[in-house]
């Protein structure tokens, strides 16, 4: 299957939380993760303002993707603190940091392979009434009522990541292009308030990588805050309202996309090879 697929409908899509209701500030201060002697991220500070694509950028080795784990609870903090709209969210577990409001996609896609791609992003909800198997026999009105809810709301959402050609594919037989829409769309199914982007753009075809920006551009208009890390500087560069730069650890700028491009730290840590 090519990765060419049909963009979403970008004037409908998925419906998102309130304005009023939405937020979606995420603040990290001082976060401190080590493995061993090696202190993989080293007293690390910014905000991702509500409303705002914040890019995180650096060279490989820089820290981003253990810090996305961090703040997404894949690893408790050694130090410093995390919170969203002021709620504390540092070292809770993954399954408590998404219902308060974040998600996230990887790097390498996470798909259930064996599931269509409907299944995948049908999965998704919480607290299922389908997942006490006693209710379908109980409660089979209530079961089939919100099963068909979830239904209608994932092919609202595949279609607006233009991905209803597929949605019948096995998720693990599409392209890695495609496996990325699908960790949107599932990203989308939990209603985030605020969504980490780990690489979206990596190994994904010109055509597809048009269709994920425009898609987080639509998304981010209605309300929705990013923190995204990504390689491809045009990528980062044009999307972003805000950007901070890692190096071994630290941060060591930030500012507009303008702004940090011209000083000499950051040219130093990509052309002067300041990785971990």
């Amino acid at each position: 299957m090519s990765e060419s697929l049909p963009p979403g409908d970008s004037a409908t899509g998925p419906s998102i939380r309130s304005e009023g209701a939405r937020r979606g500030r995420l603040e990290a201060a001082g976060v401190v993760k080590t493995f061993g002697a090696n202190r993989a991220v080293d007293g690390v500070s910014f905000t991702a303002e509500a409303g705002r694509i914040t890019g995180l950028i650096g060279p490989n080795g820089a820290g981003k993707t253990t810090l996305f784990n961090a703040i997404a609870g894949e690893y408790a903090l050694d130090g410093g603190s995390v919170q969203l709209d002021g709620t504390e969210i540092g070292s809770l577990p993954p399954y408590r940091v998404f219902s308060h409001g974040l998600a996230r996609t990887f790097q390498i896609p996470r798909p259930f392979a064996g599931m269509t791609v409907l299944e995948n992003v049908m999965f998704v909800p919480e607290r299922q009434a389908g997942e006490r198997f006693w209710n379908s026999w109980i409660r089979p009105g209530t079961v089939a009522r919100e099963e068909r809810q979830n239904r209608e709301r994932a092919r609202e959402i595949i279609e607006f990541c233009g991905l209803s050609p597929v949605e019948r594919q096995l998720a693990g037989s599409i392209s890695g292009g495609q496996q990325k829409l699908v960790e949107l769309a599932r990203a989308l199914m939990a209603d985030p308030k605020v969504l980490l982007l780990d690489e979206p753009g990596a190994g994904v075809n010109p055509a597809l990588l048009d269709t994920i920006v425009d898609r987080i551009v639509e998304l981010n208009k209605r309300g929705l805050t990013f923190l995204i890390i990504e390689h491809n500087m045009d990528f980062i560069m044009s999307l972003c309202d805000h950007i901070v730069v890692m190096a071994t650890g630290r941060v060591i700028a930030e500012g507009t996309p303008k702004e940090v491009i011209a000083q000499p730290q950051v040219i130093e840590a990509y052309l002067g090879g300041a990785v971990a």
